[in-house]
C-alpha cells in the first residue's frame, strides 16, 4: 500500500484541479483518442478500458507516487465534468519540469487551459520550482500562443529520447513570473 498522501485539489474560479483515478477511465479513452491528441502528442494506444487503466496506472499515478506530481484532472466547478488534464511533468530529457496540458475539443477556447495552467505553475512555485518547460510540436501554434500569453520564451528545440520529432522548447522563471 502506498503511504503518499494524495493531491489536495487545486480549485480556481472555474476549475477544479485533482488527481486521476480509475473513474477517469471514458475521460482518458476520449481524450486520447481526440484527433489533436493523436496529432499533436501522439497515440498511447489506449483503445479499451484495459488500455486507459495501464495508462492511467504507468503514467500519471506512477507519477505521482515517485514525484509527487503530474498530470492532473481538469473538471469544471460547477459539474464535475472532468474536460482536461494539466500539470507538471519529470519527463526524460529535459532537466526541469514540464507543463503539460490537454483539452477536449469542446472545451477549447474558453480559457481554461490558461486557468489551469497558471493554477499549477504557482502549485509549483509555493513548492519551490524555480523553472519549468514545456515543448510543442512545431505545428501547434495553439499551444505555443498559449505558452507565450502564460509568460514562456521559445528556447530552442529538444529531441526527446526515442523520438526522431524536433520539438519546440519553452522555458519560464518562475521566480520572476507574475500570474
Amino acid at each position: 500500500m502506498n503511504a503518499r498522501t494524495q493531491l489536495p485539489p487545486i480549485e480556481t474560479d472555474r476549475l477544479v484541479i485533482a488527481e486521476l483515478g480509475d473513474a477517469d477511465i471514458i475521460f482518458i479513452r476520449a481524450l486520447l483518442n481526440d484527433p489533436d491528441w493523436l496529432r499533436f502528442i501522439g497515440d498511447k494506444n489506449v483503445h479499451s478500458d484495459e488500455d486507459a487503466l495501464r495508462y492511467l496506472t504507468n503514467g500519471p499515478l506512477a507519477m505521482y507516487a515517485k514525484h509527487g506530481h503530474g498530470l492532473w484532472r481538469v473538471a469544471l466547478k460547477a459539474s464535475g465534468e472532468a474536460i482536461g488534464m494539466c500539470g507538471l511533468i519529470k519527463r526524460e530529457g529535459l532537466d526541469d519540469l514540464d507543463l503539460g496540458f490537454a483539452f477536449l475539443p469542446a472545451h477549447r477556447a474558453h480559457g481554461f487551459a490558461g486557468e489551469a495552467s497558471r493554477a499549477v505553475l504557482a502549485w509549483g512555485r509555493e513548492r519551490g520550482v524555480k523553472s519549468v518547460v514545456a515543448i510543442t510540436s512545431f505545428d501547434n501554434t495553439a499551444s505555443g500562443a498559449l505558452l507565450t500569453r502564460l509568460g514562456f520564451a521559445r528556447d530552442g528545440e529538444v529531441k526527446l529520447p526515442g523520438s526522431d520529432e524536433a520539438l519546440f522548447k519553452y522555458r519560464l522563471d518562475l521566480g520572476a513570473w507574475r500570474p
